[in-house]
């Protein structure tokens, strides 16, 4: 099986270094896709040190090749949002199941990698609870200072309270213990204090 995990995981990362968006990251410029699932398994793994093989496979597929379709190919506000998140999910999931197929994953697997990536059975299925928990904290840790500087506070607070109510108990205490600062400091606090 850590065969067939690597060979998978080496395909993930050549379609996500395609990313023609680059990130600086300890002073090297990378591909930002393929950052992002380096940080999502980091998470995942940090979330739940005995991760199955779906979940590890399914944190590294996340955003598969997400560069490749782009949100301006959707309409403006909430709808086309949505829907391009709902368009996303699927790419990702039949993009994964083929590099799956092609390193010899058996449909087993393919279809718990799968189901993961849909989000299928959250608060349910714990793998699919990790992953939401990964992706929160991953966004909390690594994007959301960014985003409250750029977004009035009500829109801030309000993506915090979402956020938060996507994640376990678990997912929670991870992230009360991340060291925010700061305006983002202050605009999580306020939205977890309901004020």
């Amino acid at each position: 099986m850590s065969d067939l995990i690597s060979a998978a995981i080496l395909k993930f990362n050549q379609i996500n270094a395609e990313d023609p968006t680059r990130i600086e990251v300890d002073g090297q410029h990378r591909p930002r896709e393929l950052v992002q699932a380096e940080r999502l398994e980091e998470w995942v793994l940090r979330v739940d040190p005995n991760s199955s093989a779906a979940l590890r496979l399914a944190s590294r597929s996340q955003h598969l090749k997400r560069f490749a379709f782009p949100r301006g190919d959707y309409p403006e506000g909430r709808v086309g949002y949505l829907k391009w998140r709902k368009d996303l999910s699927k790419k990702h999931a039949e993009l994964a199941e083929q590099v799956l197929a092609d390193v010899g994953a058996d449909a087993v697997l393919i279809s718990e990698v799968r189901s993961i990536l849909l989000k299928e059975g959250l608060k349910t299925n714990p793998d699919s609870q990790t992953m939401e928990d990964a992706l929160c904290l991953s966004f909390l840790q690594h994007e959301f200072s960014d985003f409250a500087a750029k977004h009035p506070d009500d829109k801030v607070i309000d993506i915090v309270q979402k956020t938060w109510r996507k994640m376990s108990a678990r997912g929670h205490e991870f992230a009360l213990g991340l060291a925010l600062s700061g305006r983002a400091k202050d605009l999580a606090q306020k939205a977890l204090s309901g004020s």
